[in-house]
């Protein structure tokens, strides 16, 4: 079986898999750039989260970024080689990847992250890390906040065992850009810059989700100048 064959086999799986154990609400879609080089920024519940980005996109030039820690695994390597995928080391600055990364978003592909690194156990938002912004900046590319809802593992487990789908909500907001780095005080520019895709993240989310930006003075200003509700 050819390569692009095993693919669209695996993407087929996955879209089956989200359907069987989910009920899928999505709203905002319609955000999501028909074309072209964007970067996705979303937050990170559980195992179920990788499989709706390849329900949701069709396209074959997705960057996901998988934690080193899974090398080790013979099934996880054959995956990150079928998908494209980029190792990357999560709490470190991995430039190495970070390069193979500006390579394929400047060809036009599509990256989808989540700036947290790591999945959240309480349900809420964890602070950010900068690579997203970093990515952003020096590509020079739009970024599509992305909120899921709902695919927390032991959520998921607990309505397969009474043989019920989980309510999944995806909300995708509108694309935004962020300014060029200023020549001094980069590192705490890209601190805001991380903030601010992390405050964009958690207006799509109720408030009890939004975690350590609950009160961010950011994403009060964010909700103030779109005129959005204090909680979803």
């Amino acid at each position: 079986m050819g390569r692009d064959l095993l693919y669209q086999l695996i993407r087929t799986i996955g879209r089956m898999l989200i359907r069987l154990v989910t009920r899928l609400e999505v709203t905002g879609l319609e955000n999501l750039p028909s074309s072209g080089g964007y970067i996705a920024t979303g937050n990170h519940l559980g195992a179920l989260d990788p499989f709706l980005v390849y329900h949701l996109l069709d396209r074959r030039d997705i960057i996901m970024l998988v934690a080193e820690k899974h090398r080790k695994y013979a099934v996880a390597r054959w995956l990150v080689k079928l998908l494209d995928a980029i190792y990357v080391e999560r709490y470190a600055a991995d430039f190495a990847a970070m390069r193979q990364v500006l390579a394929r978003l400047k060809k036009g592909g599509v990256l989808v992250i989540a700036p947290e690194g790591t999945r959240s156990r309480t349900g809420g938002l964890l602070p950010g890390r900068s690579g997203a912004a970093y990515l952003a900046v020096k590509s020079g590319l739009p970024l599509v906040p992305v909120a899921v809802m709902g695919t927390e593992d032991d959520k998921v487990f607990e309505h397969l065992k009474h043989f019920r789908r989980a309510p999944v909500k995806i909300v995708v907001g509108q694309p935004y850009l962020l300014p060029p780095l200023p020549d001094a005080d980069r590192e705490a520019m890209l601190e805001e810059y991380t903030d601010e895709i992390m405050c964009r993240i958690a207006t799509l989310l109720p408030e009890e989700c939004r975690g350590v930006y609950r009160e961010h003075p950011k994403l009060l200003a964010i909700l103030k100048s779109e005129s959005l509700p204090a909680g979803v």
